[in-house]
């Protein structure tokens, strides 16, 4: 007889709820989630965050670092540091398959505390980052979804497509 073994676990219970929506930016606590490797994402999320803050936002920024170990056992702290001191959770790149990873991973722990909270994703990473939500239980999480290739492009091209892209990413956290 032949044993085949699944390394995959099963579902958890879905949550089918994107969580609460964003009613303004007027006085609330911005977090965005940043990594080490996006470079376009921190053009993107400065961006963004230059228009929130004329929006009435206060926006402060993390950086998550080694994931494994000590390191990765103090990073989740202070991750969930500083979700803890924000009103609203912006995650990203999911721009490759472990950085798409980790950005939902992050995502569904900032959106477990019950703020509202956005994943963003480059185009090519959306169909990962939506399987990645849907097993971890929240079908629904927020997802903004950036063209792709994004990386590769010159700093103000990315930096014009985040400028087109904030209305319709305001829209994604329910405002």
């Amino acid at each position: 007889m032949t044993f085949v073994l699944d390394p995959t676990l099963a579902p958890v219970a879905d949550i089918g709820d994107p969580g609460p929506d964003v009613d303004t930016l007027q006085g609330k606590r911005v977090g965005f989630r940043r990594d080490i490797l996006w470079r376009s994402w921190d053009w993107v999320s400065d961006e963004w965050a230059r228009l929130a803050q004329t929006d009435g936002a206060e926006v402060r920024f993390w950086r998550a670092k080694g994931r494994t170990g000590d390191e990765g056992d103090a990073m989740l702290k202070e991750l969930d540091e500083f979700v803890a001191g924000i009103d609203i959770a912006v995650v990203g790149l999911a721009n490759c398959g472990s950085c798409t990873s980790w950005t939902i991973h992050d995502a569904l722990r900032a959106a477990s505390t019950g703020i509202p909270t956005a994943a963003v994703c480059t185009d090519h990473f959306k169909d990962l980052a939506s399987t990645l939500a849907r097993r971890g239980g929240r079908s629904a999480l927020r997802r903004h979804i950036l063209p792709y290739p994004l990386d590769t492009l010159p700093e103000a091209e990315v930096r014009d497509i985040a400028c087109a892209h904030y209305r319709s990413f305001l829209r994604t956290l329910g405002l």
